[in-house]
């Protein structure tokens, strides 16, 4: 083999990969955050909302899991502008990311509502709580307890998922590091690279994940 391994091309464009790996995180981070909020409010919508709102969640998650991620990604950044809204690469990538997540944590999250036994809830009016701190303290945290392991996962999932923005050049990791090959023609090294910090924020993001498991769903419930 006559292939000679030369790293110092990568390392010399270093700051992209970096500037690259902030956006991957804010986008990552930003995804999440939305994407939980959204499927919360939509697991309460499939469990206890009107049958016209329940058939629409339906349609909606049945739609973004049943159809390729670069597909809905493809829809919101060529699509959308034919409507008149009109989105940079970014902005279309976090907006993609949301609504996959979303789709997916509705579903999860009702299974975590659904595993709440009623007889807490009525225990909890019987103490008089309000219908907040019923949801937040009874129904919300021991769900979140339970279905924790399966969301985070999904989470992770949707980081590595954020590599496919590249396709829009969305800049992100993966595209930084396309940037970078096509300039330098060194394929395994960039990618190897860049293996090996998708690998790095995998852990940094199941090390945030066990901290808070550790720090709030672990706590007993204040009373």
């Amino acid at each position: 083999m006559n292939y000679v391994f030369e790293f110092s091309a990568v390392f010399e464009a270093w700051d992209e990969l970096l500037a690259g790996l902030i956006r991957t995180v804010w986008l990552s981070g930003a995804a999440m955050a939305i994407g939980l909020v959204v499927a919360i409010l939509g697991a309460l919508g499939k469990t206890g909302g009107p049958r016209p709102l329940r058939w629409l969640i339906d349609a909606y998650i049945e739609l973004i899991r049943n159809t390729p991620f670069l597909i809905q990604l493809f829809v919101i950044f060529f699509g959308l502008p034919a409507i008149g809204l009109r989105l940079e690469a970014d902005q279309a990538s976090l907006l993609a990311l949301v609504v996959n997540v979303g789709a997916y944590g509705i579903e999860i999250i009702r299974a975590g509502i659904e595993s709440i036994h009623h007889g807490q809830i009525e225990a909890g009016r019987a103490l008089g709580l309000k219908n907040l701190q019923i949801f937040r303290l009874i129904v919300l945290k021991p769900a979140l307890q339970a279905i924790y392991p399966s969301l985070t996962s999904q989470f992770i999932l949707l980081m590595l998922n954020s590599s496919v923005c590249s396709a829009i050049a969305a800049s992100e990791l993966t595209g930084a590091a396309n940037d970078i090959q096509a300039r330098t023609f060194r394929s395994f090294e960039v990618y190897f690279v860049v293996t090996a910090l998708y690998l790095v924020l995998s852990v940094m993001f199941w090390g945030i994940f066990a901290w808070i498991e550790r720090s709030f769903l672990r706590q007993p419930a204040p009373r």
